[in-house]
């Protein structure tokens, strides 16, 4: 095979020899009824020949995998040398002269686009759109051999460089081919998505539309002409375009003014709107996803690239064509971050819900219950108290009519009244008891096991796992620890005019299992504090890393006992770690390294005995909101009645609140011991030969690893192609409610009550306080001195260790009962959830103001 290809001789896989670009163009030219504009391709091959005597210039390709991407600097310098040396390099003889016969063939004296195609471009998983270079309007064989030369070096610009070491692709295994197309000087130009690049919606076609050529769009210099279409009717937004981009006659391209009394045109009259559509909705159907349509129009509609579009969310599959909704789960949870499919399927297997997984994450479907002309109203409220923005989303949904609504032909049943159930912290102790002793049982059970017989019994032991869980019995202490707050906060605000009284009322409540963790944590630094060495060795783990954290630590004075007691904290919470929900996820049992940040800032930040003063801080200020309170109530008529009811209350929250922390905590204890008992299993899967290495079947759903341990067969196609999508899945950013047609529905705060500027939220932990951001995207990376308010996207329990030293918490995702809102109460912290983007709209070290008592953030300089 030469290294010139024509458009007819490429498919959809050859992209390792045509890039990207080149392999959706061969493809676009095979559709029956697409236009595409004549030209080649120049393969890799060409690139290789080129750079194979240049033995510097691999070097330093092969040194940017050394680069982190953060390293503006150093990526600029590096990929600005490679450019260079790669533009002065000579094409080969041989090569050079098949291009130029593909050129002299298409036309000597035409103008040609000159376009990278890069070997990790426009694929299914990553687009890389924009990254590498294209030159419009060359004319003559010696610009195009010139330009098909920088389009090499373009592999190497600072933007593409960053993308491939932020997304992991290793530069040197990146080749670059270079398509060479007849140029079109098209009358209008522009984008076609075959979904709403706003909402995902897959049922819209969305054309971006102007005038001359599309660089102008693609650059930003004009806006756009917005065209929808959804089932043939167009919705249309005509801009002002006061410039466009137009060829020139002795080369290249230059910005033109558009005429005033053309300005305010439509670019496309409706026919060729729908002809764009049909023609989209036909491309998207040969390459089996949805396509970004680079177009232009001079007689006639020419195509000339498609790309997939890697930003959207996938849409779970469905039974059936009906409309679905679906709301996330890992909004719910606290965990928005992606999940591989051993940790998607054990999730699955441990809830009650009818989940479906879709881009690494689990929802649920509640089209159902939406159907209802009452039940509908009430999921969405009911959603709406947890989190506000999925309230809002739902309503949305039932106010479009996107589910038919099936009336009711039989009376609804109202919900059971909950049984009695008498305060008293014996029946917490019996559950942590129980669900303590079936735990034992399953580390002694689990032990011997291997082979199919592990696999069938942790599938038995989930039914174990869902009656611990699952125990009505800790249902009904949780339901009336809630329903006790909501009591507090309704009836001290109508008796006392007092907001979220609750909130103070619930600090330091006994038996929290994850408060008691980042306290316990505080001890642990109280081991090491009086240990220069033990303190000097963590900064150089922090810094350096290690293979055996603990076990350098007996070289060091004082280590021994600093072992322990980090031990100690390991046996009680090391099955702990972000994101825990996922069981591939790391243990802090597995990689203590993980916690020596925070044991350092509790080290640094605080005195000995912190842990027990906070505690007791928190205790003292409980009780005297608890006097205070009383006190008032009994001054009101009827005052005795009130305060002797409204202490019932309060001794019920402060009796059962604790217990919310501990369902979770005994999961994860459970998952911990199925993950240590599969990864010896995996382990000698591994020295059979039958798996490439043991974390292959974090790749694998349950249901997959059973059967790979019964049959002795292993798919590592599948396990590879399950490794790239969970890469790209990482990459989308969940949508708190998803429809079947791919729709994002959004939902707001609709408040007039916020100062000017205010970031909405939804009040969690009542309070005001003013302080310093700290934006912390990685626990790992979280540098927090007293007084600073945390700012991240969520807190699952793993972050808790870190709020025994700031101020306040702002998260994008939460609600009133998830683990974030709970610690915060109990250790008394102003906290807002739910604030939209917080991450990006507030920067690390700008001074805020959190108004956890209504709900909102302002942002003071």
């Amino acid at each position: 095979m030469g290294v010139v290809l024509e458009f007819g001789q490429i498919d959809r896989s050859q992209v390792g020899i045509v890039g990207g670009k080149g392999a959706n163009l061969g493809e676009l030219a095979r559709i029956e009824g697409v236009r595409v504009p004549d030209g080649f391709c120049v393969t890799t091959e060409a690139f290789d020949r080129a750079l194979a005597g240049a033995t510097a210039v691999r070097a330093r390709i092969r040194d940017l995998a050394d680069l982190s991407p953060e390293d503006r600097a150093g990526i600029s310098a590096a990929g600005a040398a490679i450019r260079r040396d790669i533009e002065q390099l000579p094409v080969p003889e041989d090569v050079a002269a098949e291009i130029l016969t593909a050129h002299a063939r298409l036309g000597a004296d035409a103008a040609y686009a000159v376009r990278s195609s890069a070997t990790a471009e426009d694929l299914p998983t990553a687009s890389f759109a924009g990254q590498q270079d294209t030159y419009l309007n060359v004319i003559g064989a010696a610009r195009v051999l010139d330009h098909v030369r920088r389009c090499w070096a373009s592999l190497f610009t600072e933007r593409a460089v960053t993308y491939r070491l932020r997304n992991g692709f290793d530069s040197s295994m990146i080749r670059m081919a270079v398509v060479v197309q007849r140029m079109v000087f098209p009358r209008a130009s522009g984008i076609l998505m075959t979904a709403d690049p706003v909402t995902s919606d897959r049922t819209v076609v969305s054309i971006d539309a102007g005038f001359g050529l599309g660089e102008a769009l693609v650059s930003g210099l004009v806006n756009a002409d917005v065209y929808k279409v959804r089932d043939g009717e167009i919705d249309k937004t005509i801009a002002t375009k006061k410039i466009a981009v137009e060829p020139v006659v002795s080369g290249g391209t230059e910005v033109r003014e558009i005429a005033d009394d053309r300005r305010d045109e439509p670019v496309l009259s409706d026919t060729e709107v729908l002809r764009l559509a049909e023609l989209g909705r036909r491309v998207e159907a040969h390459f089996g996803a949805a396509q970004d349509i680079e177009w232009c129009l001079d007689d006639e509609i020419r195509l000339v690239q498609s790309r997939p579009i890697t930003t959207l969310f996938p849409v779970p599959d469905a039974a059936d064509d009906a409309d679905r909704v679906y709301v996330s789960v890992g909004h719910q949870q606290m965990m928005t971050d992606a999940m591989k499919p051993l940790g998607l399927s054990f999730w699955q297997l441990t809830s009650h819900a009818p989940m479906r997984d879709a881009g690494g994450r689990l929802f649920v479907d509640v089209t159902e219950r939406l159907a209802s002309p009452t039940a509908g109203p009430a999921v969405a409220e009911a959603l709406g108290k947890s989190d506000p923005l999925m309230g809002d989303a739902l309503r949305t949904v039932l106010d479009r009519g996107f589910v038919p609504l099936v009336p009711q032909t039989d009376p609804v049943a109202a919900p059971p009244t909950p049984a009695p159930i008498d305060t008293d912290p014996a029946i917490v102790e019996e559950l942590i008891a129980d669900s303590e002793a079936s735990l034992a049982v399953l580390k002694r059970e689990i032990a011997a096991l291997s082979g199919s017989a592990l696999l069938d019994f942790i599938h038995a032991d989930i039914a174990e796992l869902q009656r611990v869980l699952f125990s009505p019995r800790g249902l009904r202490i949780i339901t009336a620890a809630m329903d006790a707050t909501e009591w507090l906060n309704d009836r001290l605000g109508e008796w006392l005019g007092e907001k979220n009284p609750a909130d103070a009322l619930s600090q330091s409540v006994p038996g929290n299992v994850t408060s008691e963790m980042g306290l316990a944590l505080l001890d642990v630094a109280d081991a090491i504090r009086p240990h220069p060495q033990v303190v000097a060795y963590l900064r150089e783990i922090e810094q350096n890393g290690t293979s055996d954290f603990l076990g350098g630590l007996e070289q060091c004075s004082g280590g021994p006992s600093a072992r322990v007691a980090i031990s100690e904290f390991l046996d009680r919470y090391g099955m702990r770690c972000v994101g825990e929900i996922d069981i591939t996820r790391t243990r802090w049992s597995e990689d203590p390294t993980a916690l020596v940040p925070t044991i350092l800032g509790n080290v640094h930040n605080f005195g000995p005995g912190a842990g027990r003063e906070r505690f007791e801080e928190g205790l003292r200020d409980a009780e005297q909101q608890r006097a205070r309170i009383l006190r008032e109530l009994r001054a009101l008529p009827d005052g005795e009645n009130k305060a002797e009811e409204t202490a019932r209350m309060i001794d019920r929250v402060r009796t059962f609140a604790g217990y919310r922390e501990y369902p979770k905590y005994g999961m994860v204890s459970r998952y911990f011991v199925y993950k240590q008992a599969l990864l010896r299993e995996a382990e000698r899967l591994a020295a059979a030969g039958l798996l490439r290495r043991p974390e292959d079947i974090f790749f694998l759903r349950f249901e997959e690893l059973r059967d790979v341990v019964r049959d002795r067969r292993v798919d590592d196609t599948l396990i590879d192609e399950r490794r790239e999508a969970f890469r790209t899945f990482r990459t989308l950013s969940a949508p708190r409610v998803l429809t079947s047609d791919g729709e994002a529905v959004t939902g707001a705060y609709r408040r007039e009550d916020l100062p000017e500027g205010a970031l909405p939220g939804m009040a969690v932990s009542a309070g005001t306080i003013e302080g310093r951001a700290q934006v912390v995207l990685d626990i790992g990376q979280a540098d927090l001195e007293p007084g600073d308010i945390l700012v991240t996207a969520y807190t699952d329990p793993s972050w808790t260790p870190l709020f025994v030293g700031i101020a306040g918490l702002i998260t994008e995702v939460g609600g009133l009962m998830t683990h974030g809102a709970v610690i915060a109460r109990e250790y008394g912290l102003p906290a807002v959830v739910g604030v939209e983007h917080a991450t990006e709209l507030i920067r690390d070290g700008q001074r805020i103001r959190v108004n956890g008592t209504d709900g909102y953030v302002e942002i003071l300089t």
